[in-house]
Protein backbone atom coordinates (compact mmCIF):
# COMPACT_ATOMS: atom_id res chain seq x y z
CA UNK A 1 0.00 0.00 0.00
CA UNK A 2 1.27 3.20 -1.12
CA UNK A 3 2.07 6.01 2.01
CA UNK A 4 -0.48 8.87 1.88
CA UNK A 5 0.74 11.68 0.87
CA UNK A 6 -0.90 15.05 -1.62
CA UNK A 7 -1.11 13.46 -5.15
CA UNK A 8 -0.34 17.08 -6.29
CA UNK A 9 3.10 16.88 -4.74
CA UNK A 10 4.36 13.86 -5.55
CA UNK A 11 1.95 12.17 -8.06
CA UNK A 12 4.13 9.97 -10.42
CA UNK A 13 5.49 8.05 -7.34
CA UNK A 14 1.98 6.11 -6.88
CA UNK A 15 2.85 3.95 -9.83
CA UNK A 16 5.87 2.64 -8.71
CA UNK A 17 4.11 1.44 -5.19
CA UNK A 18 1.56 0.04 -6.47
CA UNK A 19 3.98 -1.64 -9.54
CA UNK A 20 5.62 -3.40 -6.91
CA UNK A 21 2.53 -5.29 -6.24
CA UNK A 22 3.18 -7.57 -9.32
CA UNK A 23 -0.82 -6.58 -10.40
CA UNK A 24 -1.30 -7.88 -13.78
CA UNK A 25 0.87 -10.63 -13.69
CA UNK A 26 -0.99 -13.82 -14.12
CA UNK A 27 1.52 -16.39 -13.02
CA UNK A 28 1.29 -14.40 -9.57
CA UNK A 29 -2.15 -16.31 -9.48
CA UNK A 30 -0.37 -19.61 -10.61
CA UNK A 31 1.55 -19.06 -7.03
CA UNK A 32 -1.45 -18.79 -5.23
CA UNK A 33 -3.94 -21.51 -6.56
CA UNK A 34 -1.77 -23.47 -7.90
CA UNK A 35 -1.01 -24.31 -11.73
CA UNK A 36 -3.70 -26.85 -12.31
CA UNK A 37 -5.91 -24.49 -10.28
CA UNK A 38 -5.25 -21.72 -12.63
CA UNK A 39 -6.02 -24.00 -16.00
CA UNK A 40 -9.45 -25.24 -13.93
CA UNK A 41 -10.41 -21.70 -13.78
CA UNK A 42 -9.75 -20.73 -17.62
CA UNK A 43 -12.71 -23.38 -18.54
CA UNK A 44 -12.97 -26.66 -19.64
CA UNK A 45 -15.64 -28.11 -22.12
CA UNK A 46 -18.26 -29.83 -20.95
CA UNK A 47 -18.61 -27.81 -17.60
CA UNK A 48 -18.04 -24.18 -17.72
CA UNK A 49 -19.98 -22.42 -19.71
CA UNK A 50 -18.33 -21.14 -22.71
CA UNK A 51 -20.77 -18.34 -23.57
CA UNK A 52 -23.42 -16.15 -22.00
CA UNK A 53 -25.96 -18.34 -23.61
CA UNK A 54 -24.52 -21.27 -21.94
CA UNK A 55 -24.53 -19.47 -18.69
CA UNK A 56 -28.41 -18.52 -19.30
CA UNK A 57 -29.43 -21.14 -15.94
CA UNK A 58 -27.24 -18.51 -13.85
CA UNK A 59 -29.81 -15.32 -12.65
CA UNK A 60 -28.04 -11.98 -13.83
CA UNK A 61 -29.93 -9.66 -11.77
CA UNK A 62 -31.68 -9.48 -8.09
CA UNK A 63 -33.70 -6.25 -7.17
CA UNK A 64 -32.02 -3.19 -7.27
CA UNK A 65 -31.64 -1.64 -3.73
CA UNK A 66 -30.11 1.66 -4.78
CA UNK A 67 -32.97 3.72 -4.01
CA UNK A 68 -33.60 2.43 -0.59
CA UNK A 69 -29.86 1.64 -0.19
CA UNK A 70 -27.47 4.38 -0.75
CA UNK A 71 -23.99 2.16 -0.75
CA UNK A 72 -21.89 0.86 -3.28
CA UNK A 73 -19.45 -1.79 -3.23
CA UNK A 74 -16.17 -1.74 -4.83
CA UNK A 75 -13.16 -3.72 -5.44
CA UNK A 76 -10.22 -2.54 -6.77
CA UNK A 77 -6.18 -3.49 -6.82
CA UNK A 78 -4.24 -1.72 -4.71
CA UNK A 79 -3.22 2.07 -4.45
CA UNK A 80 -4.85 2.31 -7.77
CA UNK A 81 -7.09 5.41 -6.31
CA UNK A 82 -5.96 9.04 -5.16
CA UNK A 83 -5.34 9.34 -2.07
CA UNK A 84 -4.85 12.71 0.76
CA UNK A 85 -4.13 12.60 4.11
CA UNK A 86 -5.37 9.52 4.50
CA UNK A 87 -8.55 9.65 2.63
CA UNK A 88 -9.62 8.97 -1.12
CA UNK A 89 -10.69 12.62 -1.84
CA UNK A 90 -12.94 11.61 -5.25
CA UNK A 91 -14.92 8.92 -3.11
CA UNK A 92 -15.54 11.53 -0.77
CA UNK A 93 -16.80 13.95 -3.28
CA UNK A 94 -18.70 10.96 -4.77
CA UNK A 95 -20.45 10.54 -1.35
CA UNK A 96 -21.30 13.97 -1.01
CA UNK A 97 -22.59 14.82 -4.18
CA UNK A 98 -25.11 11.87 -4.49
CA UNK A 99 -25.50 10.94 -1.15
CA UNK A 100 -24.30 7.58 -1.68
CA UNK A 101 -21.54 6.03 0.46
CA UNK A 102 -18.91 4.03 -1.41
CA UNK A 103 -17.53 1.06 0.28
CA UNK A 104 -13.89 1.00 -0.93
CA UNK A 105 -12.04 -2.43 -0.37
CA UNK A 106 -8.43 -3.04 -2.27
CA UNK A 107 -8.87 -7.07 -2.01
CA UNK A 108 -8.33 -7.19 -6.20
CA UNK A 109 -4.50 -8.54 -5.91
CA UNK A 110 -4.38 -10.79 -9.33
CA UNK A 111 -7.17 -11.34 -11.66
CA UNK A 112 -7.73 -15.20 -11.48
CA UNK A 113 -7.06 -15.09 -7.28
CA UNK A 114 -9.97 -12.86 -7.43
CA UNK A 115 -11.92 -15.05 -9.52
CA UNK A 116 -11.26 -18.27 -7.77
CA UNK A 117 -12.88 -15.94 -4.95
CA UNK A 118 -16.36 -15.15 -6.66
CA UNK A 119 -16.32 -17.82 -9.24
CA UNK A 120 -18.93 -20.01 -6.48
CA UNK A 121 -21.30 -17.41 -5.90
CA UNK A 122 -21.31 -16.41 -9.33
CA UNK A 123 -21.77 -20.26 -10.24
CA UNK A 124 -24.60 -20.62 -8.09
CA UNK A 125 -26.67 -17.46 -8.96
CA UNK A 126 -25.45 -15.84 -5.81
CA UNK A 127 -24.81 -12.05 -4.66
CA UNK A 128 -20.97 -11.55 -4.47
CA UNK A 129 -21.27 -8.90 -1.55
CA UNK A 130 -19.64 -6.38 -4.52
CA UNK A 131 -21.45 -4.08 -7.11
CA UNK A 132 -18.51 -3.52 -8.94
CA UNK A 133 -14.80 -4.28 -9.66
CA UNK A 134 -12.06 -3.50 -12.13
CA UNK A 135 -10.72 -6.99 -13.99
CA UNK A 136 -8.57 -6.66 -17.06
CA UNK A 137 -9.46 -7.13 -20.75
CA UNK A 138 -8.53 -11.08 -20.31
CA UNK A 139 -10.80 -11.70 -16.81
CA UNK A 140 -13.37 -9.48 -18.71
CA UNK A 141 -13.56 -11.74 -21.77
CA UNK A 142 -13.82 -15.05 -19.54
CA UNK A 143 -16.60 -13.04 -17.64
CA UNK A 144 -18.83 -12.42 -20.12
CA UNK A 145 -18.21 -15.46 -21.91
CA UNK A 146 -19.58 -17.51 -18.61
CA UNK A 147 -21.99 -15.10 -17.91
CA UNK A 148 -21.22 -13.49 -14.87
CA UNK A 149 -21.57 -9.95 -15.85
CA UNK A 150 -24.48 -7.59 -16.25
CA UNK A 151 -24.91 -5.55 -19.30
CA UNK A 152 -24.14 -1.50 -18.63
CA UNK A 153 -27.51 0.81 -18.29
CA UNK A 154 -26.14 3.98 -20.71
CA UNK A 155 -28.62 5.90 -19.37
CA UNK A 156 -27.22 6.09 -15.86
CA UNK A 157 -23.64 6.56 -17.63
CA UNK A 158 -24.20 9.52 -19.41
CA UNK A 159 -20.76 10.31 -19.26
CA UNK A 160 -20.58 7.12 -21.16
CA UNK A 161 -19.89 8.93 -24.10
CA UNK A 162 -16.51 10.47 -23.21
CA UNK A 163 -14.77 6.88 -23.63
CA UNK A 164 -11.55 7.37 -25.86
CA UNK A 165 -12.00 5.82 -29.19
CA UNK A 166 -9.85 3.92 -29.51
CA UNK A 167 -11.23 1.86 -26.46
CA UNK A 168 -14.52 1.96 -27.61
CA UNK A 169 -14.97 -1.27 -30.06
CA UNK A 170 -13.08 -3.81 -28.12
CA UNK A 171 -13.02 -7.26 -29.79
CA UNK A 172 -14.17 -8.58 -26.19
CA UNK A 173 -17.08 -6.57 -25.43
CA UNK A 174 -18.10 -4.69 -28.59
CA UNK A 175 -19.51 -0.98 -28.30
CA UNK A 176 -18.83 -1.70 -24.48
CA UNK A 177 -21.94 -3.48 -23.61
CA UNK A 178 -20.76 -4.47 -20.43
CA UNK A 179 -17.88 -2.95 -19.66
CA UNK A 180 -16.01 0.62 -18.91
CA UNK A 181 -12.11 1.05 -18.47
CA UNK A 182 -10.82 2.30 -15.57
CA UNK A 183 -7.43 2.78 -16.66
CA UNK A 184 -5.07 1.33 -19.47
CA UNK A 185 -1.43 0.93 -20.12
CA UNK A 186 1.14 -0.31 -22.66
CA UNK A 187 3.73 -2.51 -23.12
CA UNK A 188 6.80 -1.77 -24.86
CA UNK A 189 10.83 -2.20 -24.09
CA UNK A 190 12.44 -0.97 -21.61
CA UNK A 191 16.37 -0.72 -21.41
CA UNK A 192 19.40 0.80 -19.58
CA UNK A 193 21.79 2.48 -21.69
CA UNK A 194 24.54 1.65 -19.48
CA UNK A 195 24.22 -1.93 -19.96
CA UNK A 196 23.56 -1.80 -23.66
CA UNK A 197 26.95 -0.31 -24.88
CA UNK A 198 24.68 3.19 -25.23
CA UNK A 199 22.18 1.07 -27.94
CA UNK A 200 18.43 2.00 -28.04
CA UNK A 201 16.39 -0.99 -27.68
CA UNK A 202 13.49 0.01 -30.09
CA UNK A 203 12.42 -4.00 -31.87
CA UNK A 204 11.45 -7.61 -30.20
CA UNK A 205 13.70 -8.47 -32.82
CA UNK A 206 16.74 -6.80 -31.23
CA UNK A 207 15.66 -7.56 -27.83
CA UNK A 208 16.04 -11.27 -28.84
CA UNK A 209 18.55 -11.53 -31.02
CA UNK A 210 21.14 -8.94 -30.28
CA UNK A 211 24.75 -10.63 -28.84
CA UNK A 212 25.02 -7.43 -26.69
CA UNK A 213 22.15 -8.01 -25.21
CA UNK A 214 22.32 -12.08 -24.27
CA UNK A 215 21.86 -12.75 -21.18
CA UNK A 216 20.42 -9.75 -20.16
CA UNK A 217 17.39 -9.88 -20.73
CA UNK A 218 13.96 -10.15 -19.54
CA UNK A 219 10.05 -10.97 -20.50
CA UNK A 220 7.12 -10.42 -18.66
CA UNK A 221 4.94 -13.07 -17.19
CA UNK A 222 1.96 -11.42 -18.52
CA UNK A 223 1.54 -13.77 -21.60
CA UNK A 224 -0.88 -10.98 -23.88
CA UNK A 225 2.08 -8.44 -23.32
CA UNK A 226 5.39 -10.70 -23.88
CA UNK A 227 3.85 -12.99 -26.73
CA UNK A 228 1.90 -9.96 -28.11
CA UNK A 229 4.75 -8.05 -28.95
CA UNK A 230 6.56 -10.91 -30.61
CA UNK A 231 3.13 -11.46 -32.46
CA UNK A 232 3.02 -7.64 -33.77
CA UNK A 233 6.17 -7.47 -34.90
CA UNK A 234 5.45 -10.83 -37.12
CA UNK A 235 2.68 -8.76 -38.71
CA UNK A 236 0.04 -10.72 -37.05
CA UNK A 237 -3.08 -9.12 -35.60
CA UNK A 238 -3.77 -9.55 -32.06
CA UNK A 239 -7.60 -8.80 -32.98
CA UNK A 240 -7.28 -12.17 -35.33
CA UNK A 241 -4.46 -14.22 -33.73
CA UNK A 242 -4.81 -17.83 -34.34
CA UNK A 243 -3.23 -20.67 -32.62
CA UNK A 244 -0.90 -21.30 -35.23
CA UNK A 245 0.43 -18.14 -35.11
CA UNK A 246 0.74 -17.86 -31.47
CA UNK A 247 2.54 -21.37 -31.54
CA UNK A 248 5.01 -19.79 -33.55
CA UNK A 249 5.53 -16.11 -31.87
CA UNK A 250 6.00 -18.85 -28.50
CA UNK A 251 8.67 -21.10 -30.55
CA UNK A 252 10.10 -17.50 -31.28
CA UNK A 253 10.78 -16.80 -27.63
CA UNK A 254 11.51 -20.65 -27.18
CA UNK A 255 14.28 -20.35 -29.11
CA UNK A 256 15.82 -17.19 -27.49
CA UNK A 257 15.35 -19.02 -24.28
CA UNK A 258 17.46 -20.95 -25.06
CA UNK A 259 20.03 -19.52 -27.02
CA UNK A 260 20.61 -18.05 -23.58
CA UNK A 261 19.08 -14.33 -24.60
CA UNK A 262 16.95 -14.68 -21.93
CA UNK A 263 17.62 -14.73 -18.02
CA UNK A 264 14.01 -15.07 -16.79
CA UNK A 265 10.67 -13.86 -16.74
CA UNK A 266 9.51 -11.61 -14.20
CA UNK A 267 6.60 -9.33 -12.96
CA UNK A 268 6.92 -6.12 -11.69
CA UNK A 269 10.02 -6.89 -10.10
CA UNK A 270 12.11 -6.15 -13.72
CA UNK A 271 12.29 -2.82 -12.20
CA UNK A 272 15.05 -2.48 -9.73
CA UNK A 273 17.72 -4.46 -12.21
CA UNK A 274 16.97 -2.13 -14.97
CA UNK A 275 17.32 0.52 -12.98
CA UNK A 276 20.51 -0.97 -11.95
CA UNK A 277 21.56 -2.21 -14.97
CA UNK A 278 21.80 -5.58 -14.63
CA UNK A 279 18.62 -6.29 -16.41
CA UNK A 280 20.00 -4.47 -19.97
CA UNK A 281 16.87 -4.58 -21.62
CA UNK A 282 13.04 -5.76 -20.72
CA UNK A 283 9.67 -5.89 -21.77
CA UNK A 284 7.82 -3.14 -19.82
CA UNK A 285 5.23 -1.26 -18.54
CA UNK A 286 4.49 1.88 -18.94
CA UNK A 287 3.64 3.27 -15.41
CA UNK A 288 6.55 1.68 -14.15
CA UNK A 289 8.84 3.24 -16.48
CA UNK A 290 7.41 6.54 -15.36
CA UNK A 291 8.53 6.56 -11.94
CA UNK A 292 11.61 4.93 -12.89
CA UNK A 293 12.64 8.07 -14.87
CA UNK A 294 12.10 10.45 -11.63
CA UNK A 295 14.97 8.52 -10.26
CA UNK A 296 17.37 7.45 -13.52
CA UNK A 297 16.19 10.06 -16.47
CA UNK A 298 18.77 8.20 -18.72
CA UNK A 299 16.49 4.79 -18.95
CA UNK A 300 14.93 4.32 -21.93
CA UNK A 301 11.51 3.39 -23.43
CA UNK A 302 10.54 2.21 -26.65
CA UNK A 303 6.60 1.68 -28.24
CA UNK A 304 8.12 -0.42 -31.26
CA UNK A 305 6.90 0.84 -34.39
CA UNK A 306 5.06 -1.79 -35.70
CA UNK A 307 2.69 -1.70 -32.55
CA UNK A 308 2.42 -2.58 -28.90
CA UNK A 309 -0.14 -3.85 -26.41
CA UNK A 310 -2.40 -2.12 -24.87
CA UNK A 311 -4.29 -2.95 -21.53
CA UNK A 312 -7.36 -1.64 -19.71
CA UNK A 313 -8.43 -2.37 -16.56
CA UNK A 314 -12.11 -2.47 -16.56
CA UNK A 315 -15.39 -1.63 -14.31
CA UNK A 316 -18.03 -4.57 -14.85
CA UNK A 317 -20.99 -4.99 -12.57
CA UNK A 318 -21.44 -8.53 -11.44
CA UNK A 319 -24.13 -10.65 -11.87
CA UNK A 320 -26.75 -10.44 -8.12
CA UNK A 321 -24.93 -7.31 -7.66
CA UNK A 322 -27.74 -5.69 -5.19
CA UNK A 323 -26.61 -1.67 -6.45
CA UNK A 324 -26.57 -1.75 -9.85
CA UNK A 325 -28.08 1.74 -10.46
CA UNK A 326 -25.50 2.89 -7.84
CA UNK A 327 -22.51 1.38 -9.23
CA UNK A 328 -23.69 2.83 -12.70
CA UNK A 329 -23.75 6.45 -11.10
CA UNK A 330 -20.01 5.25 -9.56
CA UNK A 331 -19.19 4.57 -13.14
CA UNK A 332 -20.56 7.76 -14.44
CA UNK A 333 -18.93 10.06 -11.83
CA UNK A 334 -15.43 9.33 -12.92
CA UNK A 335 -16.05 9.21 -16.76
CA UNK A 336 -16.26 12.79 -15.45
CA UNK A 337 -12.67 14.62 -17.11
CA UNK A 338 -12.31 16.27 -13.94
CA UNK A 339 -12.61 13.62 -11.71
CA UNK A 340 -10.46 11.75 -13.83
CA UNK A 341 -7.46 14.10 -14.14
CA UNK A 342 -7.64 14.03 -10.24
CA UNK A 343 -7.13 10.48 -10.23
CA UNK A 344 -4.27 10.36 -12.63
CA UNK A 345 -2.35 12.88 -10.70
CA UNK A 346 -1.86 9.75 -8.43
CA UNK A 347 -2.10 6.73 -10.53
CA UNK A 348 0.01 7.87 -13.49
CA UNK A 349 -1.52 5.35 -15.95
CA UNK A 350 -3.13 6.28 -19.21
CA UNK A 351 -6.83 8.13 -18.88
CA UNK A 352 -9.41 6.16 -20.96
CA UNK A 353 -11.67 9.32 -20.12
CA UNK A 354 -11.65 12.47 -23.29
CA UNK A 355 -10.85 15.85 -21.64
CA UNK A 356 -8.82 14.95 -18.86
CA UNK A 357 -5.22 15.69 -20.07
CA UNK A 358 -7.02 19.12 -20.69
CA UNK A 359 -8.37 18.94 -16.95
CA UNK A 360 -5.11 18.51 -15.68
CA UNK A 361 -3.10 20.78 -17.96
CA UNK A 362 -4.32 23.18 -15.35
CA UNK A 363 -2.80 21.96 -12.17
CA UNK A 364 -0.04 19.81 -13.69
CA UNK A 365 1.24 20.73 -16.77
CA UNK A 366 4.32 18.11 -17.14
CA UNK A 367 2.51 15.18 -16.66
CA UNK A 368 -0.16 16.20 -18.91
CA UNK A 369 2.31 16.47 -21.59
CA UNK A 370 3.78 13.44 -20.65
CA UNK A 371 3.09 10.77 -24.16
CA UNK A 372 3.29 7.54 -21.92
CA UNK A 373 0.47 9.19 -19.63
CA UNK A 374 -1.67 10.88 -22.35
CA UNK A 375 -0.48 9.32 -25.73
CA UNK A 376 -1.37 10.80 -29.11
CA UNK A 377 -4.05 9.68 -31.39
CA UNK A 378 -0.76 8.87 -33.28
CA UNK A 379 0.41 6.35 -30.52
CA UNK A 380 -2.76 4.97 -29.80
CA UNK A 381 -3.37 4.26 -33.89
CA UNK A 382 -0.29 1.86 -32.96
CA UNK A 383 -1.78 -0.38 -29.96
CA UNK A 384 -3.26 -3.21 -30.03
CA UNK A 385 -5.83 -5.48 -27.78
CA UNK A 386 -5.37 -8.47 -27.11
CA UNK A 387 -8.40 -11.05 -29.03
CA UNK A 388 -10.72 -12.42 -26.27
CA UNK A 389 -10.04 -16.22 -26.08
CA UNK A 390 -12.09 -19.22 -25.71
CA UNK A 391 -12.11 -21.35 -23.05
CA UNK A 392 -10.42 -23.98 -24.71
CA UNK A 393 -7.63 -21.67 -26.28
CA UNK A 394 -7.18 -19.60 -23.04
CA UNK A 395 -6.29 -23.44 -21.33
CA UNK A 396 -3.95 -23.67 -24.30
CA UNK A 397 -2.41 -20.73 -24.62
CA UNK A 398 -1.60 -20.48 -20.69
CA UNK A 399 -0.60 -24.10 -21.17
CA UNK A 400 2.06 -23.18 -23.93
CA UNK A 401 3.64 -19.97 -22.36
CA UNK A 402 3.54 -21.52 -18.75
CA UNK A 403 5.52 -24.11 -20.16
CA UNK A 404 8.16 -21.77 -21.38
CA UNK A 405 8.25 -18.99 -18.67
CA UNK A 406 9.07 -22.24 -16.07
CA UNK A 407 10.34 -24.65 -18.25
Amino acid sequence: MAEDRDPMIDPMRASFARAALSRRTALTGLAAVGAAGFLAACGSPGKAPTSSAGASKTPLSAPDLSDTEKVVNWSNWQAYMDVAGGKHPTLDAFAKATGIKVKYNEDYNDNDEFFAKVRPLLESGKDTGRDVWCSTDWMVARLIRLGYVQPLDKANIPNATNLADSLTNVEFDPGRSFSLPWQSGFAGIGFNPKSTGGKTVTTMDQLLHDPALKGKVTLLTEMRDSVGLVLIEQGVSLATVTADQFAAAIQVIADAKNAGQIKGFTGNDYTKPLASGDTAACVAWTGDVVQLRLDNPSLGFTLPDKGFTLWSDNFVIPAMAQHKKNAEKLINYYYDPAVMAQVEAYVNYVAPVKGTKEALTKSDPTMANNDLIFPSDATLARAQVFRGLTAEEETSFTRQFQALVTG
